[in-house]
């Protein structure tokens, strides 16, 4: 239980605050029309992510006998999650000199996250296999997984649309860059996590 809760908490930090698509509308909603503005884009993902979620879990469920499918999206899910740890040891200050835009609204956030790859290679190589091994552990371990996990993601950005709100130079600050070297060093051992986990299943361990 508390592996799957650590697990959800780890990887919804770091979507949560690492650069990217959504986060830089919520921090140009937070900036041009207020932290309200900035938080309702932060929600996006609770509704965007479910179909891909549903989806992704309805295949692994139908492969869950294949040994060698479900090592290669470990071992993917491996890669993408180290990847993903090294940009954020190498994070840099965020640029905020954005345009200003008409209001967008919680439909906006959707389509952002809707059309970004980072959800479907999340979920496909990462997310879908920790539930999948969570459904096996019983229902109160997805559930686990799942709580944390937005708990943490939409809780980042919102953080982050609070904490622009007050202070423009926040993306800027040694706060920020230790945040994401503290969750990139954790990521890392995480992507070993699951490179071993994919050795396994592929026999050669």
């Amino acid at each position: 239980m508390i592996d799957f809760i650590t697990a959800g908490f780890v990887l919804g930090c770091s979507a949560g605050f690492s650069p990217g698509p959504l986060l830089m509308l919520v921090i140009s909603e937070t900036l041009t029309h207020g932290t309200r503005s900035g938080v309702r884009v932060a929600l996006s993902p609770i509704i965007t992510d479910f179909p891909i979620i549903a989806a992704t879990l309805f295949l692994l469920m139908n492969l869950s006998g294949y040994h060698g499918i479900l090592g290669a999206l470990s071992l993917a899910g491996g890669l993408f999650v180290l990847y993903t740890g090294y940009h954020s040891l190498r994070a840099r200050p965020v640029e905020l000199d954005l345009p200003k835009e008409p209001p967008k609204s919680l439909r906006k956030g959707v389509l952002t996250n809707f059309l970004s790859p980072h959800p479907y290679l999340f979920w496909i190589t990462v997310g879908a296999p920790l539930l999948t091994r969570s459904l096996k552990v019983g229902p109160v371990a997805f559930v686990a997984f799942i709580g944390s996990f937005y708990l943490s993601l939409v809780g980042a950005k919102i953080v982050l649309a609070v904490a622009v709100g007050r202070s423009r130079a926040f993306m800027g600050s040694r706060v920020y860059l230790w945040i994401m070297r503290l969750l990139g060093a954790l990521l890392t051992f995480f992507a070993l996590l699951l490179f071993r986990e994919g050795v396994k299943l592929l026999g050669i361990w």
